[in-house]
């Protein structure tokens, strides 16, 4: 399904039209949406540029507008603004730029669309990572043995491990039916335990021939919105499967989101064949090799996943909207990810910051012993922060991370966040700096005094005024920092 976000022409009611109006924005943005919404009532033709696909030409937007933010609109070569801009303009300035676009053609120095042909070739990039199943051959031999009558309940002491087989089970059955002598089927047990087909119950991370428990990673007790299915395709890249995730979730998301951008129809969602579709996609993250990434593909691969999981969540279990349900949401909603289950919670802190302990969180998400300690990063990445949610007031320009261009990505996503006076805001006369209570709840990622943590945000914002003001409050060394109370608002379409 393609979008319209490319820079061709999208058509008010009146096609009388000398001029260009631009609109640089992401899929998903509800501002993008909104301001799209409130142009094509003035009956204008727009050209809309979609920065997470075209990102070459992010530079070039943000050096003509000093912004990090999308939506950003041109009406030819004046810039307007964000959403909020556009919104809160007078009438008769509105009444102008119309007038203007109406009846003076483009001029020479109009914001830039794509090149002629960049949509083609940038298509052709994405066709590569477009998802292609390949029957992994060992499916069928898992399958099979699920049809033997060996999966069931077995007891260990005093506890009951439903869907399980001990060791001896499946040697005995390979060796029985598919012909094979002990020590042949003896490896085939561990190639099927390494290629993430099944795991030991007791969490041991080798295979044993007796009476030890094993379990299908699809019956995973945990219940995770890719379970119950197996993921019978051949192991995916994992950077390139989360980037086909996040952008099939995106285009879902924009496709049920209110014309207003103000609220997302979940239950009409979660009926569509597109979202069915996507469902089958993340049952391969069960078996995607983890320990390969590098520090750049994790960062891509764990943001992308964490954002489309949220949205999954609110398909199945409905938006949270108190503060049970979301300490409930954030530690339940889960993928099984290269045969290890994965929560909200296990991917934020657990991997992204280094295995440290969360809001009410009173132990670390990973025990020593825990597999998935392997996969976390050596250390916090404050930057996660400004690309796992967007509460602000504008969206950064980018959607889906990847992880050649992750760490631009991120120091982008921050200078978004910080431009919006809902995140940060300075007061040079009360020397007061207002913050978004983020920075209050992971203090400790970003510096564990006033000073240090201001200094982070300095060093992360964008040239602006309210960069000259925050460094003139440090340079004196007199501020107050207080923070804004967050907004937990949903978005769901009751």
């Amino acid at each position: 399904m393609r979008s319209l976000n490319t820079g061709s022409p999208m058509e008010g009611t009146e096609k009388s039209q000398s001029g260009r109006v631009t609109i640089y924005s992401v899929p998903g943005c509800p501002h993008c949406k909104q301001a799209k919404a409130r142009l094509l009532e003035l009956g204008l033709l727009l050209h809309e540029v979609d920065l997470n696909q075209h990102g070459a030409l992010r530079p070039q937007v943000k050096q003509l507008t000093g912004r990090s933010t999308v939506p950003q609109i041109f009406f030819n070569n004046i810039h307007v603004g964000g959403n909020d801009d556009l919104q809160a303009m007078a009438p008769e300035k509105l009444e102008y730029l119309v007038r203007l676009v109406r009846q003076e053609g483009v001029p020479p120095d109009a914001p830039p669309l794509p090149e002629e042909g960049a949509e083609n070739a940038e298509e052709a990039e994405n066709q590569d990572g477009e998802f292609k199943c390949e029957r992994d051959e060992l499916a069928d031999v898992v399958a099979q043995f699920k049809q033997s009558g060996a999966i069931g309940s077995h007891r260990k002491g005093l506890k009951v491990h439903k869907n399980s087989f001990t060791g001896a089970q499946l040697l005995g059955w390979l060796e029985e039916n598919k012909e094979q002598d002990r020590n042949r089927a003896l490896e085939m047990c561990k190639m099927l335990m390494d290629r993430k087909f099944f795991n030991s119950v007791q969490r041991k991370g080798e295979f044993e021939e007796g009476n030890a428990l094993f379990r299908l990673v699809e019956h995973d007790p945990h219940s995770a919105l890719n379970a119950r299915e197996m993921a019978a395709c051949q192991p995916q890249n994992a950077a390139v499967l989360s980037e086909i995730l996040r952008n099939t979730m995106l285009e879902l998301f924009s496709n049920y989101l209110s014309p207003d951008g103000k609220c997302v129809d979940y239950k009409a969602m979660a009926k569509s064949p597109s979202f069915e579709e996507y469902c089958e996609l993340a049952v391969q993250l069960q078996r995607v090799d983890l320990q390969v990434l590098t520090r750049e593909e994790k960062l891509a691969f764990f943001i992308n996943i964490y954002n489309a999981l949220v949205i999954h969540g609110n398909l199945r279990m409905g938006p949270p909207k108190n503060t049970w349900q979301r300490y409930r949401f954030f530690n339940y909603v889960s993928y099984l990810i290269g045969g290890e289950v994965f929560t909200l919670q296990d991917i934020e802190n657990g991997v992204l910051r280094g295995n440290k302990k969360g809001i009410g969180q009173l132990l670390k998400p990973f025990s020593k012993g825990d597999p998935r300690l392997q996969v976390a990063l050596p250390q916090a990445e404050p930057l996660i922060h400004f690309a796992l949610n967007c509460g602000a007031k504008g969206c950064p320009p980018i959607k889906t991370y990847t992880p050649k261009e992750i760490d631009s990505q991120l120091h982008t996503a921050a200078e978004a966040f910080l431009e919006n006076e809902d995140s940060c805001r300075v007061d040079v006369d009360k020397s007061e700096v207002k913050l978004s209570q983020i920075f209050k709840w992971y203090k400790g990622d970003f510096g564990d005094t006033d000073e240090k943590l201001l200094n982070w945000i300095s060093n992360h914002m964008s040239d602006s005024p309210k960069k000259k003001d925050l460094q003139e409050l440090l340079k004196c060394g007199r501020f107050k920092v207080s923070y804004v109370p967050y907004d937990w608002a949903t978005n769901s379409k009751d």
